[in-house]
């Protein structure tokens, strides 16, 4: 098994996981994948887990302005090839070719010149978190909170041409501190109880809405819905969450996410849980489906063009992982489904300080903002 100059472990296909090279909507270009770890404690006895975490990689920036090495950090993935959504040429890389004195990644090579847009830049973002509220979460809750300030404001700053943003939050199961009638799973959190929750009424938002927009002091309030507490189901059904979320039913007049997607907005989904969605162990009653039919759904809900979705999960990971004394279930499904994205990513989830890794997606973010490809 060889090391990199930083000792991250590092091995052939099929022993840990590859490293995934960014696939831009411009002439395939490769660059130096960051090894970082992930993993965390799960919250169900009993589960199939990988004792640890995961080497993850960052993906090369295509706008050149990707950060630095970080604590905590993603791994970005490509299209899927085999999809008939609307995708671009995509490439896949492996640090060090064969017999590579250097024995490792590169870290000294220069950055990828920006990637020419291809449509209008966006000018609408719809932000959806999708947060674990079981028992083992309240770390994670916190964590999120805290690093989310600068990530919004580095948004705004950075994606000049966007006007507006929708912000929301869900769980991962149904969330019963909400008010009544938006109880069912995928409802947006308005409400939150229970133990380590904010424990607070959110709402109202500035706008009037049941989800927030850059109208709100986006800090405070997202502090308090993005801390649902950890008193919710261990059978963590993400993926139902965000289909239900987005649904036609729930975005309609009246419905409780009325307006929240838009089809002439950049999609951005931010999973975070320590578990798997596990519809393949009955006993857990995971999500229908399955990674395929999941993107499929997701992209069916933008006109069929997946590049215009970017997706953040923050999960568990194989080992060696950022958690020494702790088990993570490995999420093998949700990051399958996450690496059939165009601009999909995966985070660890047991990373000190989520900063480093919302700082990674920024410049995949804008890239994707800057490719969008309006509707119709």
């Amino acid at each position: 098994m060889e090391t990199d100059h930083q000792g991250t472990r590092m091995g052939p296909a099929g022993t840990y996981p590859r490293m995934i090279s960014k696939i831009l909507p411009a002439p395939n270009r490769t660059l130096p994948l960051l090894a970082l770890l992930a993993g965390c404690a799960g919250d169900t006895a009993g589960r199939t887990n990988a004792g640890g975490g995961i080497v993850t990689a960052t993906g090369g920036d295509p706008t050149g302005t990707s950060a630095g090495g970080t604590n905590g950090s993603m791994t970005s993935t490509g299209g899927d090839a085999d999809t008939t959504a609307t995708t671009s040429a995509s490439t896949s890389t492996s640090g060090g070719a064969p017999g590579d004195s250097g024995g490792g990644l590169k870290f000294d090579l220069p950055n990828a010149p920006d990637a020419p847009p291809f449509g209008e830049p966006c000018t609408k973002v719809d932000l959806l978190f999708i947060v674990d509220d079981s028992g083992s979460m309240e770390e994670q809750q916190v964590n999120l909170t805290n690093s989310f300030p600068g990530f919004i404001s580095e948004i705004q700053t950075t994606l000049d041409s966007v006007e507006s943003y929708h912000v929301g939050v869900i769980t991962t199961d149904a969330y019963a501190w909400n008010e009544p009638g938006c109880q069912a799973i995928g409802d947006l959190v308005t409400r939150t109880g229970g133990m380590a929750s904010s424990n607070q009424t959110c709402t109202p938002f500035a706008d009037g809405f049941r989800f927030m927009t850059e109208n709100d002091d986006l800090a405070t309030t997202f502090a308090c819905a993005a801390k649902p507490g950890i008193e919710g189901s261990d059978a963590e059904r993400p993926m139902d969450a965000i289909r239900e979320a987005l649904s036609p039913a729930k975005n309609g007049p009246g419905a409780c996410n009325e307006g929240f997607l838009r089809p002439d907005a950049l999609l951005v989904l931010v999973l975070i849980t320590d578990e798997e969605d596990d519809f393949t162990f009955p006993e857990f009653n995971g999500s229908s489906g399955d990674p395929n039919q999941w993107f499929s759904d997701i992209v069916a809900l933008k006109d069929g063009v997946e590049t215009n979705v970017v997706v953040l999960s923050i999960v568990g990971h194989p080992p060696p992982n950022a958690c020494p004394f702790g088990i993570v279930e490995v999420a093998n499904r949700i990051i399958t489904w996450t690496e059939k994205f165009t601009y999909g990513f995966i985070g660890d989830v047991c990373a000190p300080d989520y900063a480093p890794v919302f700082m990674d997606a920024l410049s995949v973010v804008n890239t994707a903002c800057n490719t969008f490809t309006p509707p119709g």
